[in-house]
């Protein structure tokens, strides 16, 4: 795990399997997009290999030279993805996950049909070039962390927690009616910021739902959802979802993370009708992602069909809903980085968290506790990045070949508290930082110590730290 930032490399190639044909490259460098492409010799090599183990029914998954690690994944027999990382802690894991969020971007995107039965290799190529920037985010030094977690990037709303949900009703003509096409349209800036004016989803986990009254950010949140005719509605900041319908929480992976990452990724506009596939969901029949800007870098995000038409949603539909609630729109703006509420009681020695729900498949993600100190925020998202990884491959990985357990034994495990920690730095006192992991029942939380924090007091602090965050999520 490398405590500082290292130039490293990172090549990602996508390759029509049947034929070799290189379909893109894309590549970074310190954690920027860079230019940099490899030899067609390389890349004929890279999939070569891959191609003569398959032969000999033989499957190449992964390989590791002196300072690269090399990753293959092949997607329906018909896509194969090539992933060379020189970058420093980089894992397996983390190399896996990334090919299959970059798949499931191209058919997020492109849909499946296009990939898994090509009759034009140049059209694919042009068709593919509309996922370039989402995939370059996942190869750069993204804020967010759900990429690796597999969870939704989120963020607690100043006036609740992100366990209030509101039931509504589906119906007819919805997102779940599959087999129509929507025809899309580019409306341009249709609406003004607020500041202007004056199925197929992831079944529910069966756990017990905590009761909690529905803020006024879900309560207009839902009322707007019926309104506009879809139960699939979310309110994103900086690519992380502050409140959304239960619908939209019940989305199957990958869909529930790309589609705020897709939103976070793009450049600002008052509104948007973009045709989006859903991997798990439909992943040959188009939707339609709308989203409307209230202020600037929160956005209204909403999944629907054929209808309702953009121009439906106008001003005054708008207005009705959140104009009454733009101090509360204004607070979620700083959320994005920060993840908690202002005035949340953190200890002093936290300069990081990740907290995953692992069966909600949510995460709250900051690096802005005490920003002041050393490390950087960069330095901290790439500590964080690889201990997740060695945590989840390593100390909290399930045992292969585990017995079946009875109910009652399942139910006394999962409510054993299991950690782990780590130091880096020099072994004087006052020196590197700590980070300790903690899982409880479904959840996991990973903490960024600074140096002062000292190693018998590590599980203690990372206990207390999770008693005060579970009201959250």
């Amino acid at each position: 795990m490398g405590e500082e930032g290292t130039e490293g490399t990172v090549h990602l190639l996508c390759l029509a399997a049947s034929s070799g044909v290189p379909l893109f490259c894309r590549s970074s460098r310190g954690g920027a997009p860079a230019r940099q492409q490899l030899p067609f010799s390389v890349i004929g090599s890279l999939n070569g290999v891959h191609m003569f183990g398959q032969n000999l029914e033989v499957q190449l998954s992964s390989a590791k030279t002196e300072d690269t690690t090399v990753v293959w994944k092949s997607f329906h027999d018909s896509i194969t993805l090539i992933v060379l990382s020189s970058e420093e802690g980089t894992s397996e894991l983390r190399l896996e996950r990334l090919l299959q969020m970059v798949f499931g971007a191209m058919v997020l995107l492109v849909g499946l049909e296009e990939l898994t039965n090509i009759r034009n290799v140049e059209r694919l190529k042009k068709e593919l070039r509309a996922s370039y920037r989402l995939i370059d985010s996942f190869l750069g030094d993204s804020e967010l962390i759900g990429d690796l977690t597999q969870c939704v990037d989120c963020v607690v709303p100043p006036e609740g927690s992100l366990l209030q949900v509101k039931e509504l009703r589906p119906r007819e003509g919805e997102t779940h009616e599959h087999g129509h096409q929507a025809s899309f349209e580019s409306y341009g800036r249709l609406f003004p910021p607020l500041t202007h004016l004056g199925s197929h989803c992831r079944p529910c986990s069966g756990l017990p739902t905590r009761s909690r009254p529905a803020s006024l950010t879900q309560e207009a949140l839902s009322g707007f959802a019926e309104a506009a005719g879809t139960a699939f509605v979310s309110l994103v900041v900086s690519g992380r979802v502050v409140a959304a319908t239960e619908s939209w929480w019940r989305l199957g992976m990958p869909e529930a993370v790309l589609l705020p990452w897709l939103v976070g990724s793009l450049p600002p506009q008052a509104a948007r009708d973009y045709p989006v596939y859903l991997p798990h969901g439909s992943p040959t029949v188009p939707h339609r992602l709308l989203t409307l800007t209230l202020l600037p870098g929160l956005e209204l995000c909403l999944l629907c069909g054929p209808r309702p038409p953009l121009s439906q949603l106008d001003a005054q539909l708008l207005e009705r809903w959140w104009q009454p609630l733009l101090d509360p729109l204004r607070a979620c703006l700083p959320l994005g980085s920060r993840a908690l509420p202002a005035g949340f009681p953190l200890h002093t020695d936290i300069l990081g968290l990740l907290l995953l729900h692992l069966e909600l498949k949510r995460c709250l993600f900051t690096v802005e506790p005490s920003g002041d100190k050393e490390p950087s925020s960069e330095q901290r998202r790439r500590l964080f990045r690889s201990f997740y990884t060695l945590v989840t491959a390593t100390h909290f990985a399930p045992e292969p070949g585990q017995p079946e357990e009875k109910a009652e034994e399942v139910v006394h495990r999962a409510q054993v508290p299991r950690a782990c920690y780590l130091v880096l730095g020099a072994e004087e006192p006052g020196t590197g930082w700590r980070l300790v992991a903690l899982q409880l029942g479904p959840r996991r939380l990973l903490l960024l110590l600074s140096a002062q924090s000292p190693t018998h007091g590590l599980r203690g602090l990372a206990t207390h730290t999770l008693h005060a965050l579970t009201p959250l999520l």
